[in-house]
């Protein structure tokens, strides 16, 4: 082992060992330090490993809840944030339960629209906002039964709402499903009727207004029932700033152009309104008069 002398203050020579070299106990020392950082090292790599492994996997999903009302909202929670265009799955899913349990509970009763009413809103009790759920309908007379419409808007946001029509015959204490429409969509829902056609079909209009612009839209359809089949006989749809007035054997909308009520505004002024006017027919609804209006 090389060794080098220096000579103290006092003139005594003392032995040092060689730069860089360490005796050997402290060597061991930091042999068992640099095998510690190591484990420590190791340790830690493991560790974040399993992090970064654990924060790619998703949660497992927990199952639907087993009541309806569970299982209704369970599925409505997956609509937020959802698109209106990308939700049929969840809403179709959500259709089916309601409308089967329905089914089931109408078949041995003869309900009132009320009765009809509260068992459907009962299925969404657990909707909290923005879920919503408004179960609307109607209870007529009809050639010697009764026909009992359930129709419920489905909302997860203003802007987003899907429409389902239900329509039961009721008599003798039972009732069955005998049609099925998906209204407009993006709209509330509203019935106004006409008086039975030659053919004394059942005629009910179903309209709604749509948000989303400065002024609520109008649509509406004509639906026509002849004991077998609901068709629809005419519809239109987003009139800008409609108001829908039924009477008789007519039906009036009165509305504004969107481009006229725009450059109108934009320059102070107030658009014209405009009105037509249709007559009922056994196809449908004709087309009368379209007239200018002041405001």
């Amino acid at each position: 082992m090389t060794q080098i002398q220096e000579t103290d203050s006092t003139g005594t020579a003392r032995r040092l060992f060689r730069a860089g070299h360490v005796p050997s106990r402290r060597r061991r020392d930091f042999r068992l330090l640099a095998v510690d950082c190591q484990l420590l090292f190791a340790l830690v790599v493991a560790l974040g490993a399993d992090a970064i492994g654990g924060a790619g996997k998703k949660p497992k999903a927990l199952p639907p809840p087993a009541d309806l009302p569970g299982h209704v909202n369970y599925l409505a929670k997956q609509l937020i944030g959802v698109p209106l265009d990308e939700s049929d799955s969840l809403t179709s899913q959500i259709q089916k339960l309601v409308l089967d349990h329905l089914d089931e509970w109408m078949a041995g009763r003869t309900p009132s629209l009320l009765e009809a009413r509260r068992e459907v809103e009962s299925a969404f009790a657990q909707f909290r906002n923005p879920l919503f759920a408004d179960v609307q309908g109607f209870s007529r007379p009809w050639k010697g039964y009764t026909l009992v419409c359930i129709g419920y808007t489905l909302r997860w946001t203003d802007y987003n709402r899907v429409n389902v029509v239900a329509l039961y015959e009721s008599s003798d204490g039972k009732s069955h499903r005998v049609a099925l429409a998906d209204f407009v969509p993006h709209t509330d829902q509203h019935y106004e009727f006409l008086p039975p056609p030659e053919s004394q079909d059942f005629r009910f209009f179903v309209y709604g207004f749509r948000t989303g612009k400065s002024q609520l839209r109008l649509s509406a359809i004509l639906y026509d029932f002849d004991g077998q089949t609901l068709k629809s006989m005419w519809e239109t749809r987003d009139v800008y700033d409609g108001k829908f007035d039924v009477d008789q054997d007519q039906v009036v909308i009165r509305y504004l152009k969107e481009d006229e009520y725009i450059r109108e505004t934009a320059h102070g002024r107030k658009p014209p309104r405009h009105e037509a006017t249709y007559k009922v027919t056994s196809k449908g609804l004709e087309l009368v008069d379209d007239r200018e209006m002041p405001f």
